[in-house]
């Protein structure tokens, strides 16, 4: 009797994290095939009328305000957190609105050139399709958890193109303990996930050509790695100072216009910073092979990497919907690049450069969330070969301890 009810129980619980994989990877597939296509679209359009790009984060985050207001119940968006609020509080669930709150902001707020991207949007709405999936099938309460690390494992694979990043980041950053059901669920999910994207013929992220790599880069990789880490730091304490200063603005119409004010400003004179700016890495790794040292490059890159956090934090605090990850990486890859090409003009060094940006955005990405495993399986996975797999790995975990030993928290364990 006792082996047929628990028989019943794990049937269930396969049928709803299939069920939820194909709903999340659905999720993360439209949303980031739309929001690619209307920002290239924007971008277009701005280009043709010069200035028009102060406009347009206004307009963005005055769509999210109403939104919010009118259709959302005029509750704010907490990223990450929401998700750690439902796991480790019994009556505490994300409500199905979350799912269309989080999609309609991410997508709002990238078209719109605030500087972020849409991958917390992602992880947040499919952990909503998980609770609320949850709710209605009346599955035990222990296995909550493997539902939701279902969800957002499906929804980062399908995200990045790359299982193994779903699969570690749904365990290493949403679940936060390894326990069989957890992982086996994350498994199934992305299994799910890869069929999905498969059959629907994606994209991935970043077309990755890695090249071997040389020892003789390694003390190099360190130096990368720990400018990485400290990097993580800034971008995470810049990121919970300017959201706590736009936290004590009280007045929406203020709020907004500030925020739109300096985002709007931001990207007029600096386009690189537009929305999730993965077309600016794109277009620097297709032509790794000519780029050299100038002082006019070194200062664009270095402009770029201290101000992409900034303005991405100024995005969050004025109400649009995102995180850190796109960010992270974007200005991981602008470091890896100002950092070998300056050691092969200065120091006349001969360093890859394709490799130090690949390197570069894992190591940051890593600093940032505090979750290696995931960093070192997405860029691992988008690199197509396992070529820099050590080096990767080093940087992720220098880049990691680096960050921890200076500020122990990243901007998903912070508690105010």
């Amino acid at each position: 009797m006792r082996k047929s009810i628990r028989r019943k129980a794990y049937s269930g619980l396969v049928f709803n994290i299939i069920f939820v994989s194909l709903l999340a990877s659905m999720l993360a597939s439209t949303l980031k095939l739309i929001t690619e296509h209307y920002q290239n679209e924007m971008i277009h359009r701005a280009s043709n009328y010069f200035g028009l790009v102060l406009v347009f984060p206004l307009v963005g985050f005055t769509l999210i305000f109403l939104l919010r207001k009118l259709v959302f119940h005029n509750k704010p968006n907490k990223g990450i957190t929401e998700i750690y609020n439902t796991l480790e509080n019994r009556k505490n669930e994300l409500p199905f609105y979350k799912v269309l709150s989080h999609y309609a902001n991410g997508f709002l707020t990238v078209i719109f050139g605030g500087s972020t991207g849409v991958e917390v949007s992602t992880v947040v709405a499919t952990a909503a399709i998980g609770t609320n999936a949850y709710k209605k099938t009346g599955l035990a309460y222990k296995y909550k958890t493997e539902i939701v690390v279902a969800a957002v494992a499906a929804g980062v694979a399908t995200l990045f193109g790359s299982p193994f990043a779903g699969l570690f980041f749904a365990v290493e950053a949403i679940a936060r303990k390894v326990s069989n059901t957890v992982v086996i669920s994350a498994v199934l999910a992305v299994i799910v996930a890869s069929a999905t994207t498969y059959l629907v013929g994606a994209e991935p992220l970043f077309v990755l050509h890695p090249k071997p790599w040389s020892l003789t880069a390694l003390p190099y990789l360190v130096g990368l790695s720990i400018v990485a880490g400290l990097l993580s730091v800034y971008f995470t304490k810049v990121c919970l100072l300017i959201k706590r200063r736009f936290s004590m603005i009280k007045n929406n119409t203020y709020r907004i216009v500030l925020g739109a004010a300096i985002v709007g400003t931001a990207i007029l004179f600096l386009p690189q910073l537009y929305g999730d700016s993965y077309h600016v890495v794109s277009g620097f790794l297709e032509n790794t092979a000519n780029i050299t040292f100038s002082n006019s490059l070194g200062l664009l890159l270095l402009a770029l990497i201290i101000l992409k956090p900034l303005v991405a934090s100024v995005t969050l605090g004025a109400g649009g919907d995102g995180g850190v990850f796109a960010p992270g990486m974007v200005i991981g890859a602008l470091l890896g690049l100002l950092f070998a090409i300056s050691c092969n003009h200065y120091l006349g060094t001969h360093l890859i450069v394709v490799n130090f940006m690949v390197i570069g955005m894992a190591a940051v990405l890593s600093g940032c969330i505090h979750a290696p495993l995931t960093a070192i399986a997405l860029f691992t996975t988008l690199s197509g070969s396992t070529l820099l797999l050590i080096p990767i790995i080093m940087a992720c975990l220098i880049a990691k301890y680096t960050a921890k030993s200076v500020y122990q928290y990243s901007v998903y364990s912070y508690k105010p």
